[in-house]
């Protein structure tokens, strides 16, 4: 994945957890291609005093640094690159002081800069789909945006957001068929898809959060419960609960090839 340089120039806080960090590059060519709606990028976090070589492949320098220099890297969808102007946003849900990415993007200031490798990316809404169905918590709510503004403006879609409280429900930028229904807290995503009154026709899912929730609840629920085909829907964790990401990696690694031999 390329590097990038990214240098911030704003920040602008979209709901009372939410912080948009606006970024410049001399060079987004990388993203010429990228058409992808929950394009990401992994952004680097050197530790202090370690100095990385370029280009930069973070998978590369395992077994050459040592486990306490390897930065920490953090997964954020990348929103509304323009490759011309060099310009891109970044939304970050900040909890207190806690992790890594969080407390950067919240003390974010015009000229902090930092490494970035990407895009990746695997989704954007089908086009020919009869409905779609965009559900998350406010981890999932850059991709979910950035598929409602890639949707025909006669879209229908039902848009299922977890957010933390009243008050933090985010914009959108919702097509006219497009209704929301907003969770709070601790309220459970799982139970609100189910609950949803299933629309006839050919269904396009795109379903991400809590990794627990997601994999185990939603997903044998669309694959198996209402049989949809894996081309009608994205879906996964994008964290789980009391793990950092490295932990989360670990914990997904361990899914996959628990399914694998099942």
């Amino acid at each position: 994945m390329p590097t990038t340089h990214l240098t911030v120039t704003e920040t602008l806080w979209l709901t009372p957890v939410i912080r948009r960090v606006r970024f410049r590059s001399d060079d987004l060519s990388a993203f010429a291609e990228s058409r992808f709606t929950d394009r990401y990028v992994k952004l680097v976090f050197p530790k202090p005093g370690v100095q990385l070589p370029e280009p930069l492949d973070v998978r590369a320098l395992r077994g050459v640094l040592p486990p306490e220099q390897m930065p920490d890297v953090r997964t954020y969808t990348a929103l509304h690159p323009d490759v011309e102007a060099g310009t891109l946003d970044i939304d970050f849900v900040i909890h207190g002081d806690s992790g890594v990415a969080g407390p950067w993007a919240a003390a974010a200031a015009p000229g902090d800069t930092i490494l970035v490798n990407g895009p990746g990316g695997a989704y954007r809404p089908d086009p020919d789909a009869d409905w779609h169905l965009l559900a998350g918590d406010e981890s999932a709510v850059p991709a979910i945006s950035a598929a409602l503004e890639a949707l025909p403006r006669d879209a229908v879609a039902h848009v299922i957001l977890l957010v933390a409280e009243p008050g933090a429900e985010p914009p959108l930028d919702l097509p006219a068929g497009a209704t929301v229904q907003h969770l709070y807290g601790h309220d459970s995503l799982e139970a609100a898809v189910r609950a949803l009154d299933w629309p006839v026709g050919r269904v396009h899912a795109f379903v991400h959060g809590e990794a627990q929730e997601v994999m185990h609840g939603i997903r044998p629920y669309l694959l198996k419960e209402r049989g949809l085909e894996r081309g009608q829907v994205s879906i996964s964790g994008y964290w789980r609960e009391g793990r950092t990401e490295e932990g989360f990696r670990a914990w997904k690694s361990e899914l996959a090839k628990a399914e694998s031999a099942g």
